[in-house]
């Protein structure tokens, strides 16, 4: 039964909530100011949805320098639905995470005060909110927090199957299915990671369970067909799919040749710093239970939900520790469900004598530590970004499209590092230099935009010469450069 508490507490305070949830939207919100799709591949995930609007390639899709793009295209076409309704890329290329973020708190809270009661419920989303990877995620262009949203939603089915007690019916594992699915068109496999090493490990120990977490095969099967499909289709009609899809981004992973290989206990320590204070918090928990036993583990009385929590959260760190490929962001999925089961900790410690007015006195201290930790970084990292100029290609790139909508110019851009300048100009492809002059002195641009680094060998070459109508702001980062736009008429 969820723990009765004084409406008196001020995390349970209406107010309070409001005051939390409004503190966190504005978080996520900013996380990531000035917004850019310089990093984090963040212009690969996007270019996928514009290439779907502007040329039509809505299965298959390829990077801004024309390499086979890796991802399956549901993201893709969530950010082109949002493009048609928006008109505004900066936006469509955000909302799937922000949707999904917005998602899984939703589904973590009302979870949690049905099972555990309003103080688990508001701690939990308190953690899932409040940490250092989560405001990151929420606006990033990736798929991260749109597959987390798929694992959590199976994952949180599962859970209430095993404390409710209640038995699969068709409709449940139609729902699998559907999510399963989606979860394969997000980012392929990798969704069977997060949830079949603690399905088989909470089968191993509870030898008789009341209720399976497993849901039966044919939901598992069928959505893997559904992504082999999409492969096959790949494989079978886009030339290079296979060496770039099959074996090197999926294959390579296992590897350190493609992908650069991290030690074992990589996402640990990562984890524990970035889930701060929550994860020492549960780590605090679980020893006080433990403790309490004597330090027997086999005296612990862990309900089957709760052990499904752990090994669901567990059992995904663990595999994805095993792959040699990895990267922090990459383990979220794992984020959702030790909210959870900090919320099951809670619970399970206000059922003590005299825990509830001990807990009174820190709980309120750990949320706000929680909110000023997260903030503080958020505003350093934000300040950061406007201080060394790192939205200086998107500012560019817009004043480019003005100019050249203004004076009807024709326009193309040289090929750079730069991916994302591509995007920032909306442009379909790089031209190499000496297509770039070609395309000048045969009339057929009016403008091109070029590196500093490139700028000489081009505009030597240009008839009539050129002047330079706009340059870029500079990056203070290392190994960046800067942009010219170069017209006929200044």
């Amino acid at each position: 039964m969820p723990l009765r508490v004084s409406s008196h507490f001020i995390l349970t305070d209406r107010r309070s909530l409001w005051l939390l949830a409004v503190a966190g939207v504005v978080l996520c919100l900013v996380a990531n100011l000035p917004w850019q799709v310089d990093d984090y591949d963040q212009a690969k995930q996007a270019f996928t949805s514009f290439q779907m609007v502007n040329q039509g390639r809505w299965l298959y899709q390829e990077t801004p320098h024309e390499r086979i793009a890796t991802k399956p295209p549901l993201v893709g076409w969530v950010s082109a639905a949002s493009y048609f309704l928006t008109r505004d890329w900066e936006i469509a290329w955000r909302i799937p995470s922000v949707l999904a973020g917005a998602g899984i708190a939703f589904l973590l809270f009302r979870a949690a005060n049905s099972a555990f009661g309003a103080v688990a419920a508001v701690i939990a989303l308190a953690a899932f909110i409040f940490n250092l990877i989560t405001p990151r995620l929420a606006t990033l262009v990736r798929t991260d927090m749109p597959l987390a949203l798929v694992v959590f939603g199976i994952g949180l089915m599962i859970w209430d199957r095993i404390r409710t007690q209640t038995p699969w019916s068709t409709n449940d594992r139609l729902i699998i299915f559907g999510l399963l699915s989606a979860g394969m068109l997000i980012k392929g496999p990798v969704v069977l990671a997060f949830l079949l090493p603690g399905i088989v490990a909470f089968r191993l120990w509870l030898k008789r369970p009341v209720v399976s977490a497993f849901p039966g095969f044919w939901p598992w099967i069928a959505s893997l067909a559904i992504f082999l499909l999409w492969v096959a289709g790949g494989v079978g009609t886009v030339t290079g799919f296979y060496d770039e899809v099959v074996v090197r981004e999926f294959l390579g992973r296992f590897g350190g040749d493609v992908h650069r290989s991290q030690p074992l206990l990589f996402y640990f320590p990562h984890l524990i710093h970035k889930f701060a204070p929550w994860s020492l918090l549960l780590i605090l928990f679980g020893l006080v239970e433990w403790g309490r036993t004597g330090w027997n583990i086999r005296s612990l009385q862990i309900s089957a939900a709760t052990r499904w929590l752990v090994l669901w959260s567990l059992g995904g760190l663990i595999v994805m520790s095993l792959v040699p490929s990895k990267r922090v962001d990459r383990i979220f999925p794992v984020i959702p469900p030790l909210c959870l089961l900090l919320g099951a900790q809670i619970a399970e410690l206000l059922s003590l004598p005299a825990a509830y007015r001990v807990f009174r006195r820190w709980a309120v201290i750990v949320v706000l530590a929680a909110v000023l930790f997260s903030g503080s970084y958020t505003v350093w990292k934000v300040n950061s970004g406007y201080r060394h100029n790192r939205a200086a290609l998107a500012d560019f790139g817009k004043i480019v499209r003005q100019q050249v909508a203004t004076r009807s110019w024709r326009y193309a851009v040289v090929s750079s590092p730069d991916e994302s300048l591509l995007l920032y100009l909306h442009l379909n492809q790089f031209l190499l230099p000496q297509r770039a002059i070609e395309e000048w002195n045969s009339g057929k641009v009016d403008a091109i935009v070029v590196s500093n680094r490139d700028a000489p060998e081009v505009m030597g070459s240009l008839h009539p010469a050129g002047t330079i109508s706009l340059k870029s702001g500079h990056r203070e980062e290392d190994d960046t450069l800067d942009y010219l736009l170069v017209s006929k008429t200044d």
